[in-house]
């Protein structure tokens, strides 16, 4: 049995810990640390996809138990992809970090590194207790990572943060043991079956403590009207976390579109539980989104607000199923996820630059870099509205292609199209003010240099660009993820050819 699936899991863990030891050594110790194990993580989730791309599966059985009775991790081809773009998010991020960001409190680094520990463990996992137990650990530093740099608006964004995620996390245990006493099993591919054979007495029961999950996850996804809380949480954040944080929303996303087709699907009493509302509610999703960004009154809370737009475009695209309609969501997820973070560090940098006006859509000073950071801020905005001829043109392309015979597709066009057409004219009322209305310098003020910042800007600005030009793997890697999804190569990989006889192996 193979070790690498686990490897994403352990390396961000162990750096986390050795961070925290690491605490009287000093912060360039710590980073040292973090930015080795970004690295490292960045080449181990290259290895990650060049297996999961051959159409193997792997099952990684913690202790050697087996499925269903042990932990398992699975590692195919959406697993793979999810952490391939987590460690593509943390590395210029932690490099952003690294020329000062950091420095604004403690235990940046560790609580970064547990992060990504999370959702990389909430990616590979095969059971919705370790999805849970995943979730909190990404949720407990996320809680820190938000308060870093402390300051009242995080302090109050980071209470509301905590109470609406405590709420969550009660109503996913509560799903859980209602799932657990009417089925045996949390194992995902294990569910499948179990609840293809409820007895009608629970169907009912069962129904319920499976609309609590799609709940949660929907909390998670910030699925309308669950989505109030991400502007001013995601605005609120340090850049770096919040660039972070850009990938956060995509493991609800990830939750919904692994358990409708791994689990929900193949059962009567569930294979309708997501179909009759998810469009409808994806398309209020990309409504609320386009509104908050038209009311924002800060940079980052516009780029928060078409984080909504991007939960609400990929759900659109996951309810009007099919391979063609998964495969252009997992396409955009990439390029909306890394635009999104980059996007967020021009924010930061760009309130550094403007002093006490911030981000903030009001008239201030401005640095020398101006220049720079408006040819920056030009390709994110075009990238994120899905304007030609950069990657989110064609991701939005390929949805509208995808559900345009799907319930609800000609409301879905409207709002999609009008989702990059008015966002496009905020961010140019934005540039406006924060680049041309901008007041001279005070000659004291020292030029703003941009170092380790520009460095993680400049990774993630080739994002774009980059999928642009390998559209064509890009895409047929998507597919092909599409119809593993929608196959049962994965149940019989966890559970073997006859997932019957499972229940009679042990160890």
């Amino acid at each position: 049995m193979s070790h690498l699936a686990i490897i994403p899991i352990l390396l961000p863990l162990a750096a986390g810990i050795a961070c925290l030891a690491l605490e009287r050594a000093g912060l360039a110790a710590q980073r040292t640390v973090s930015l080795a194990s970004a690295l490292m993580m960045v080449a181990i989730a290259a290895l990650l996809l060049r297996h999961a791309g051959t159409g193997a599966i792997d099952v990684y059985a913690l202790g050697n138990w087996p499925a269903p009775f042990g932990i398992v991790l699975v590692l195919d081809r959406l697993s793979a992809l999810m952490v391939a773009v987590c460690a593509a998010l943390a590395l210029p991020a932690l490099i952003y970090a690294s020329g000062g960001t950091d420095a604004l409190g403690r235990h940046f680094h560790a609580l970064f590194q547990f992060q990504i520990a999370g959702l990389t463990g909430a990616f590979l996992t095969g059971d919705l207790f370790n999805l849970f137990v995943f979730f909190e650990v990404l949720l407990l530093a996320s809680y820190g990572l938000l308060v870093h740099g402390n300051g009242r608006a995080r302090a109050s964004a980071g209470l509301a943060y905590v109470v609406l995620n405590l709420t969550g996390s009660a109503l996913f245990l509560i799903a859980l043991g209602l799932l657990y006493g009417t089925l045996g099993t949390l194992n995902m591919a294990d569910m499948a079956g179990a609840l293809a054979r409820v007895p009608t007495a629970d169907q009912a029961l069962v129904r319920t403590a499976a609309s609590l999950l799609v709940v949660v996850f929907a909390l998670k996804a910030a699925l309308f009207p669950l989505s109030f809380w991400l502007p001013r949480v995601y605005g609120a954040a340090v850049a770096p976390a919040a660039a972070l944080f850009a990938i956060m929303t995509k493991v609800g996303v990830y939750a919904l579109l692994r358990v409708s087709t791994a689990t929900f699907a193949g059962a009567p009493v569930t294979a309708d539980l997501l179909q009759p509302w998810l469009m409808p509610l994806a398309i209020a999703t990309i409504v609320a989104g386009t509104l908050g960004a038209l009311a924002a009154r800060r940079l980052a809370v516009v780029v928060a607000s078409l984080v909504v737009v991007s939960t609400g475009t990929l759900l659109a695209a996951i309810a009007a199923a099919g391979t063609e309609a998964i495969a252009a969501a997992l396409f955009y997820l990439v390029h909306s996820t890394l635009v999104a973070g980059g996007f967020f560090l021009l924010a930061g940098r760009i309130a550094t630059a403007r002093g006490e006006a911030g981000d903030g859509f009001r008239t201030g000073q401005t640095a020398r870099r101006a220049v720079t950071l408006g040819a920056a801020y030009l390709v994110f905005a075009l990238a994120i509205c899905g304007v030609p001829p950069l990657s989110g043109f064609l991701a939005k392309l390929m949805i509208l292609r995808s559900i345009q015979e799907a319930p609800f597709g000609p409301l879905a066009w409207t709002a999609l199209l009008l989702s990059s057409l008015l966002p496009a004219l905020v961010l140019a009322r934005a540039a406006s003010v924060l680049f041309w209305e901008a007041k001279p310098a005070p000659a004291a003020t020292a030029e703003v240099r941009l170092g380790l910042p520009a460095l993680a800007m400049l990774t993630m600005l080739a994002a774009s660009p980059l999928l642009v030009a390998f559209a064509a793997p890009v895409a047929d890697y998507a597919r092909a993820t599409a119809e593993q999804l929608q196959s049962s190569a994965a149940s019989e990989a966890v559970l073997g050819a006859d997932p019957a006889t499972a229940r009679e192996r042990r160890p």
